[in-house]
């Protein structure tokens, strides 16, 4: 993977840069970041760029064309090692290993390398089962470390989610971090680091990975998956940072305009004493769309309330929306203040929270349309 194929993330990619520049490249890297961002790629992209073969000394990223870029691509350069959390599966029914899966570590990965830890539970078979990296698996690091780096100059161990290792695991990981072998770099990807043992804390370099920002995902899901502009932008609010959970639910979303459906719900309930058939009609329309396209419709509801706020309080705050919200969040402004921000927020979440246990979705509607209608007048 290349620096360039990750969204944005500048000051990560120009941190990481500048570790192997000047040569100050750490042996164990923490990448913190919420599930669903860029932490996995990037370290992957670093793990890339450190062992290129022909990257100049001031290159910005690894060429991506020597025997070494080709093979850290595909996943198969044989000093790029992976700890990921396991079980077993009807496929692997006992001496549940990471080295047994990493034929399915590699298609998830290369098919998407923002997914999350349930979504790899789902993709080697796992059922209900929880992953763990157990205790086996420290012997089988010791052993890996103990050689010395095939034709790389660097050995690289990824562990993915090292929160789920055994502490057995765990200590083991503990030592090869107080005593690293040469030429081996541990990179650790954690979507919980405050779970790791305090002494594994003390002993890793922290990279901090924020999440993406909302026209990243909207950018990037409409070069990627050519999904429109308009869409994309209601995917990316959805997604809260999470390039993951924005290409899950990109196809979902794909049939709903849920801006204009706000759009003239919130019309409708300001104007509730006079629109009580159009709000019945509207009603319909909601339950139509089915039990998860309502919950994200009422998820993005509460993203663009508090849109609506921050702009009402200063337009600095939102300096980047779209043409058609720029119009609709200034004029709805005036009707969403800090007096009536939390009641309104608190129907909507309701609201969500009952649709969510099944709750029928035309009164679940109506009864929140009323509601609103009435906070909205209250400002």
């Amino acid at each position: 993977m290349l620096f360039t194929d990750i969204p944005n993330q500048l000051a990560v990619k120009q941190l990481l840069r500048q570790s192997v520049r000047r040569q100050h490249v750490a042996h164990a890297q923490l990448f913190r970041g919420s599930e669903g961002g860029a932490g996995l790629a990037l370290a992957l992209a670093y793990a890339q760029y450190l062992n290129c073969e022909e990257r100049g000394p001031d290159a910005d990223d690894s060429c991506g064309r020597c025997p070494a870029c080709t093979k850290t691509a595909k996943l198969v350069h044989p000093d790029l090692n992976f700890v990921v959390p396991v079980t077993t599966t009807k496929a692997v029914p006992k001496d549940a290993l990471s080295s047994k899966f990493m034929a399915d570590w590699r298609s998830f990965v290369l098919d998407n390398p923002y997914q999350g830890f349930n979504d790899w539970m789902q993709h080697i078979g796992a059922e209900n089962k929880q992953g763990s990296i157990s205790k086996e698996e420290a012997g089988q690091l010791l052993k890996l470390v103990s050689l010395k780096a095939f034709e790389a100059r660097f050995k690289i161990v990824i562990l993915w989610l090292p929160e789920l290792m055994h502490p057995a695991t765990a200590n083991a990981v503990l030592k090869l971090l107080e005593e690293p072998p040469p030429a081996t770099v541990f990179l650790l990807v954690s979507h919980a680091p405050e779970r790791l043992l305090p002494t594994i804390l003390s002993r890793v370099q922290p990279v901090a990975v924020r999440p993406f920002a909302e026209a990243d995902i909207a950018d990037y899901l409409h070069a990627h998956y050519q999904v429109p502009e308009a869409k994309a932008r209601q995917v990316a609010q959805l997604a809260e940072g999470s390039l993951g959970a924005a290409i899950a639910s990109k196809d979902q979303s794909a049939d709903h305009d849920y801006f204009a459906f706000f759009r003239d719900w919130m019309r409708l309930c300001f104007n509730y004493n006079s629109k009580g058939a159009e709000i019945l009609k509207q009603s319909e329309a909601f339950q139509k769309q089915g039990r998860e396209n309502q919950k994200e419709l009422l998820a993005y509801a509460l993203v663009l309330v508090r849109k609506v706020l921050l702009f009402g309080l200063d337009p600095r705050l939102m300096p980047h929306l779209p043409a058609e919200e720029q119009q609709f969040v200034s004029g709805f402004a005036k009707f969403v203040t800090p007096r009536n921000a939390d009641a309104l927020t608190k129907e909507l979440t309701d609201a969500h929270y009952h649709i969510e246990r099944n709750a029928n979705p035309r009164m679940v509607f109506v009864d929140s349309s009323l509601r609103l209608g009435g906070f909205l007048r209250a400002a």
